[in-house]
This record gives C-alpha cells, structure tokens and sequence, in this order.
C-alpha cells in the first residue's frame, strides 16, 4: 500500500457506574499522497494480537472474531455510517400496522462465495440453527430473541420457529412477540447473518473453511500467525480497493512493524503518544484524529459489600478526579464523559449532567451509607484484565 495510516485507538474510559471518560477520538497518521506505481497485487497489512476464536457467526460473541466475521458474512440489515439500519441483502423490508410482522424482500443475484444463490430458506436455516441449544450460541437469546419462538427453541422446544416463514425464494416474514423500535438494529449483529447449510454440515470446524457471502473470502488461517483475505469478486454490493488484507498475528511490537513497514495501519498506544504528537518528528504529518465507539469503566458489583449500598457507590464514583485522569494517565486522548453511552452512539446526550468530583461529597455520603466510616468497609477486590496501570 502506497498509504499508511496510524491509528491511535484510546477507548472511552468509564469509572463506576456514573463516573466515564469518553474519547473525542482515536488517532490516525497518513503522509502526504505521493503518486506511486500500481503495484500487481493490491496488499493491506495489518496486525492482531490473536487469531479468532471463531469464524461462526452464531457462535462469536467476542470483538476480535467479529471483525472478520463481518467481512465475510452478510445478513438482511447493516448498520449505515449514522448507525442506523440499512438495507443489505434484503433490498427492503415493510412492517405490519401492529410493529409485529416484518416482511424483508431480498435482494437477487446475492452469491455465497462457492457461487450459489442465498435464498430466504438461508436465513430461516441460519436463524433456527443459532437457536438450537446444541449450537452453543450465548448471543441468539439476546439478538434473535424477540421472535416468536426463538426462546422456546433455545430452552430446548421445537426447533422449528413459527415466527419465522418463508414466502418465497426472496421473501422472509418474521414476526416478533411486541413491536420493537430496536428489533431491526439487532438483527446487524453476526447472530443473524446467514450462512451455508452444506458448508455448516462439512465438519465441525467448517468455519476455518467459511462459505460466507460477504466482501471478502478466507484464503489462508491455518497455523494461526498469518490470516489473509481475498476480495470476493462475486460480491453484490461495491468492491473492496484492495485485493487482500494480510493480518499478521503476534508478529511483534506493532508500533516497530508500521515503522519498518511491515504493516500499513497500527494501533497507538499510550507509550507512543508523545511520539507521534511530537510536531517535530516523523509521524505528526501521518497523524489523524478519529472518533472512536467505545468505552471502559470500572464496575461495582452492587449484589455485594460494600457496594450493595447506593451511598458508597456514590461516593466512589465521586471521589475519583477524571478531569485529573485523562491528562494524566491518557495525555488528553480522552475526555470525562457523564454516562455510558460514547459519543456517536444513538441515545448518547452532551446534557446529561453526571457525578462530578467532590471529595467532601464523598466524604458525607461514606457518613450517610451504613457502614459510616471508611474503616468499617469490608476489604475490596480489584479485577482487572491486564490494564492494572490505568488503576494505578
């Protein structure tokens, strides 16, 4: 790739379940466009620091496996750049008058990579085997749901789901048990992607071997160091630039592989910020600045002391300084946020008034809980996984 971009990916830190920080953004770095040849072959390279769980869109309940998953597999609904739902496979859909019964119309000529048709029997096959308990899906519950009989099937009922009806080759109807406003939305998780019922039934593994119908197909992942995509030609919607993206897995410290240029795209972490927002050095020019959709946080596990009670929570919550926080343990790549939803997220409002720092406040609340001092709480336990110097 001519073009390398750094990204600086700083999620949204959250402490205690009202006190946040959230990210105007991650980082990125991209030089100056200089015209180079067209190389034979166009190659994105990039890093991960693991290979997938799993490549099964039922299965897949983790960030990592997704975002291959997504490249390639497809399901009736995407999420467009505002994050709302738009059409995918299915062309379009309407909605009864009771917000009940969706019918989706899908779109034809849609190929799985082998080059058969995805017909709407796909998704009901698709749908009913992520509910099926033998499947061991921890996701269906919650994005598939709202359809009549999708609880049903996973405690164990009738495997066929009477809420989901095939009408024809590119009609699907599903009906939900009360309309909602949310349903579409959940359906552009993996859960409900569709996948190829003879593929499935190959082997247990099928998935390193995925017969998906998005974007991009699996060329290589066996030895779990190297996982390379290929464009699918096939592909119904707009084609991918590149004609392959090349994850290195565990190769090394990324930040040293962008700058020997192994890889054209890196996270930034914390022990490279000041490098790469030194004006003076040689990846300011490469930097750029991007929102990011995330956040972390520290929780209270409220069914045990001392957290059970609401005061100390509070008092918690309130006797941490964010403001002091985000300069610094993050050098001011992020910023407090007042509740749990990141900017950009729909539902997310700048006027959410939240818990701010006061000590004394504090102080009066450990006085009001209880327990009325500090010294009489129970020890407590930190978890942590991995990031133990942000608590630090």
């Amino acid at each position: 790739m001519s073009k390398r971009i750094i990204n600086i990916v700083l999620s949204i830190v959250v402490v205690g379940s009202l006190l946040v920080f959230s990210l105007p953004g991650g980082c990125r770095l991209a030089p100056a466009e200089v015209p180079t040849p067209v190389a034979e072959e166009q190659v994105l390279n990039l890093y991960d620091s693991d290979y997938p769980h799993t490549l099964d869109p039922a299965v897949s309940g983790e960030a990592r496996s997704h975002q291959y998953i997504m490249q390639l597999f497809g399901g009736l609904v995407r999420l467009d750049d505002n994050l709302q739902p738009a059409p995918d496979i299915a062309r379009e859909w309407r909605v009864s008058n009771d917000g009940r019964t969706y019918t989706f119309y899908l779109r034809r000529g849609v190929r799985f990579h082998n080059g058969r048709e995805v017909k709407a029997r796909d998704f009901k096959y698709s749908w009913e085997r992520a509910s099926d308990p033998a499947t061991g899906s921890l996701t269906a519950s919650t994005y598939l749901g709202d359809i009549v009989g999708v609880r049903e099937a996973l405690a164990g009922g009738n495997r066929e789901i009477g809420g989901i009806k095939v009408i024809n080759d590119y009609t699907l109807e599903v009906t939900i048990d009360a309309p909602k406003s949310y349903f579409l939305s959940k359906l552009t998780y993996p859960t409900a992607f569709v996948v190829d019922r003879a593929n499935v039934e190959s082997g247990r593994e099928w998935w390193r071997r995925p017969n998906g119908s998005g974007p991009f197909r699996l060329r290589e992942g066996d030895d779990n160091s190297r996982l390379v995509l290929e464009r699918n030609e096939i592909y119904y919607g707009k084609r991918a630039e590149v004609d392959s993206v090349v994850f290195q897995i565990l190769s090394g410290v990324p930040m040293n592989l962008y700058e020997t240029g192994k890889i054209d795209i890196t996270d930034v972490y914390i022990d490279y910020i000041d490098k790469v927002t030194d004006k003076a050095g040689p990846f300011y020019r490469e930097l750029i600045i991007v929102p990011e959709l995330s956040f972390h946080y520290i929780g209270f596990n409220a069914t045990k002391p001392p957290f059970d009670d609401v005061n100390i929570r509070r008092a918690f919550s309130q006797a941490i300084d964010k403001d002091k926080l985000v300069s610094l343990v993050v050098r001011n790549m992020a910023q407090p946020a007042d509740g749990i939803l990141p900017p950009g997220m729909p539902g997310f409002n700048e006027d959410l008034p939240g818990l701010n720092y006061d000590v004394a406040k504090a102080r009066q609340l450990i006085r009001e809980s209880r327990y009325g001092d500090v010294s009489k709480l129970p020890p407590i336990t930190i978890t942590t996984s991995g990031w133990g110097g942000l608590i630090s």
